[in-house]
């Protein structure tokens, strides 16, 4: 007769997926909301003056930051045959793709941005 040892079926933990590149944070709502406005224009300052310690928010400020940067250049090359329009959409696609990484929790390098965003310190 066997034991109930035996009788029992050895499982595998479950282990979690990260997409590569991708570090998932467990954040609070408070967090999530001030990442959120991170990636809406200048309004990058105020998690930075709420919580100017926290990783999370740093890591969205500086690529909202480089959104901004974007937005205003766009402005200059409106000049230039309406290119202007072109950078301001890719940068409200940019936006939503951070907003959603925000959602999720994670810290992921948006295309481009994320270089540029990883190159100075706040």
């Amino acid at each position: 007769m066997a034991t109930k040892k035996e009788d029992v079926k050895k499982t595998s933990p479950k282990k979690k997926v990260q997409k590569k590149g991708a570090k998932i944070i467990k954040n609070t709502e408070e967090d999530k909301t001030l990442g959120i406005l991170c990636y809406l224009g200048i309004l990058f300052i105020i998690p930075l003056l709420l919580k100017p310690k926290s990783k999370f928010i740093k890591f969205h400020a500086k690529q909202g930051i480089i959104l901004t940067i974007g937005w205003f250049v766009g402005l200059l090359l409106y000049a230039f045959f309406g290119l202007g329009f072109f950078v301001h959409i890719a940068i409200v696609v940019l936006s939503i793709i951070g907003i959603m990484n925000v959602l999720e929790g994670r810290e992921k390098d948006l295309p481009i941005v994320g270089d540029l965003a990883n190159k100075f310190n706040l």
